[in-house]
């Protein structure tokens, strides 16, 4: 979700950092917010510019790759939603993109939501499958079956080795010529601070790139959101492809 920049972070080396995120707590912090745009983008809802700035923001950055995106043959534009909350971001967004969207989301209330916010959807065949489970426990259920993984606001859940793993998963499942794109907070500094709510961290735009060089993903573009408030961490998208 989109967060405030912390007067006070609570700072420490990444290996430190890492052992104080708790899976167990973040599950039972989400499990108490309401299934609703303001609950999963914790207080900015639709009464604020969030919503929208977000969703034209990812439109526009997508339209600048579409030009370096080709679907493989024989397949379909197929995407995937990482943790996809009530289903906000395939229903406002990702469907427009793609063919057919999986969601993977493992918060139960907000998986109940999502086939109330995804029915005319789902009528319609533009919805596959939904997989209650962490991001964590994903393996793709075919090689190169996506078009494009959208994976937004959820990574900060995963220790720094948990996420290279994860990183490693979505090669496998990606199409030959598709796209991982990563839309995140980042900390204001080069240092990854700890969100003692949800229990999860906000990672530096150092860090992620570094991560990303590390698993042998290469960037293809990156770009900053605009239009949200100011109080709000900076929220950054990636766009990436495998480095072979």
């Amino acid at each position: 979700m989109p967060a405030k920049d912390q007067a006070q972070p609570t700072v420490a080396p990444v290996g430190q950092l890492d052992s104080m995120i708790d899976y167990n707590k973040a599950i039972e912090y989400w499990s108490g917010v309401e299934p609703t745009v303001n609950g999963v983008l914790g207080g900015y809802g639709e009464t604020t510019s969030v919503p929208k700035a977000d969703v034209v923001g990812s439109a526009t950055f997508m339209r600048k790759l579409t030009p370096r995106l080709s679907v493989e043959e024989g397949k379909i534009k197929y995407g995937l939603d990482f943790g996809a909350g009530i289903g906000r971001v395939t229903r406002d967004f990702l469907h427009k993109q793609c063919d057919k969207v999986d969601l993977l989301e493992p918060v139960k209330s907000f998986v109940d939501q999502m086939e109330v916010e995804l029915k005319s959807l789902k009528e319609k065949g533009k919805i596959g499958e939904i997989y209650q489970i962490p991001m964590q426990d994903w393996e793709p259920s075919e090689p190169n079956k996506y078009y494009l993984i959208w994976c937004q606001w959820c990574c900060g859940h995963l220790p720094d080795d948990a996420f290279l793993i994860w990183l490693d998963n979505c090669k496998k499942g990606l199409q030959e010529n598709g796209l991982l794109v990563v839309k995140e907070n980042n900390t204001s500094s080069d240092d990854d601070v700890f969100d003692e709510e949800d229990s999860s961290k906000t990672r530096s735009d150092k860090n992620f790139r570094r991560l990303f060089k590390q698993a042998g993903w290469k960037l293809i573009a990156t770009e900053r959101q605009k239009g949200v408030p100011k109080e709000l961490y900076p929220i950054r998208m990636y766009a990436l492809k495998p480095e072979n």
